[in-house]
């Protein structure tokens, strides 16, 4: 667990900001021409790859996971891999194997489609829990060891993985300590009615495999050192770990968002700043991230669940009880 330090380091100039800002629009327009009419849910997944963070789409089949997943490989220029999860799927299947050369006398290792720099897990809670658990370490660490021998993938190193609800047939339920690894989790959505009838009319004209690459690895190696360069206020700090204690308290939560989160949660919001044209950090961007970044993390009691209770109403409280940091020199209104 890593954190993204923003202390001693040198400012963004507005021209930085302005070219990344433009860039991330150029890419969002990209994706978006295949995922149409969801742009924040495309946003919010550049976020985590500017973050390097994982994403984590679930929904029910046919509203377009896969298909964004595609189309975020399709928009960077560098290697991407797609496993498709399956209850016989073995954890070598995913890291790679040591296998003995004949010739040589001598093992030697073959990668598996993890060394990759866009991996798509699709459907991955369709595999047993011994095979989720392969991606654990890389997704963590960006290494796979095999053997005892620690591999390094590529970077920029982005899992993008789909899931169905976990209460359809066939599915097992996502570790916690897995869940923990995605900087966000997201929902597609149902289209709209407009945007369903657009998507009729050109079904077998718009696919991932006809983008054109908008950026490539380099670029986008550049981006994420500029996303650790956004300012983010002492403040903000405190308020991302009161949000996060107000989790971890909360009446009707069994275990709330851990340190890993917070981080996550700030990481996002620098990234997220940058997407919006600002070389700093507003809290609405933290109000903004707070769901897609912490429900995923927080493990609600049997009673609440009973009760109808969701992590998002969890996080409404959050909001509610813990006070926004105000701008030196202003005071809240009294009362």
């Amino acid at each position: 667990m890593t954190a993204t330090v923003n202390h001693h380091v040198e400012a963004l100039t507005p021209q930085h900001v302005q070219g990344f800002a433009q860039l991330a629009a150029r890419l969002a327009d990209n994706i978006g021409a295949v995922v149409l009419g969801k742009p924040q849910v495309v946003r919010l997944a550049l976020t985590a790859l500017f973050a390097q963070g994982h994403v984590l789409l679930e929904d029910v089949p046919g509203v377009g996971k896969t298909t964004l997943a595609r189309a975020m490989a399709a928009t960077i220029r560098g290697q991407w891999r797609r496993i498709q999860f399956t209850p016989d799927l073995l954890p070598a299947d995913v890291s790679g194997v040591t296998i003995f050369n004949q010739a040589t006398r001598g093992f030697e290792f073959h990668p598996g489609p993890v060394f990759a720099n866009v991996v798509i897990a699709d459907e991955i809670n369709r595999a047993s829990p011994k095979t989720q658990s392969a991606l654990l370490e890389v997704m963590e660490e960006r290494t796979v060891t095999v053997d005892g021998v620690r591999h390094p993938v590529p970077r920029p190193f982005l899992v993008v993985a789909t899931q169905n609800p976990v209460e359809m047939d066939g599915t097992y339920r996502l570790p916690e300590a897995q869940l923990d690894r995605f900087l966000v989790k997201l929902s597609v959505g149902y289209p709209s009615e407009a945007v369903e009838i657009e998507v009729l009319r050109g079904a077998t004209m718009r696919s991932p495999e006809a983008l054109e690459a908008v950026a490539d690895t380099n670029m986008l190696g550049q981006m994420v050192a500029m996303a650790q360069r956004v300012h983010i206020a002492d403040p903000l700090y405190a308020y991302s770990v009161r949000l996060a204690a107000a989790t971890r308290n909360h009446p009707h939560v069994r275990v709330g968002v851990s340190p890993r989160g917070v981080i996550a949660l700030t990481r996002a919001a620098c990234a997220y700043a940058l997407i919006e044209g600002r070389g700093f950090v507003l809290p609405e961007d933290l109000k903004t991230l707070l769901e897609p970044v912490f429900a995923h993390r927080i493990l609600l009691s049997s009673d609440a669940q009973l009760r109808g209770v969701t992590s998002a109403d969890v996080l409404r409280d959050a909001v509610q009880q813990v006070p926004v940091p105000l701008p030196a020199g202003h005071q809240p209104p009294p009362g």
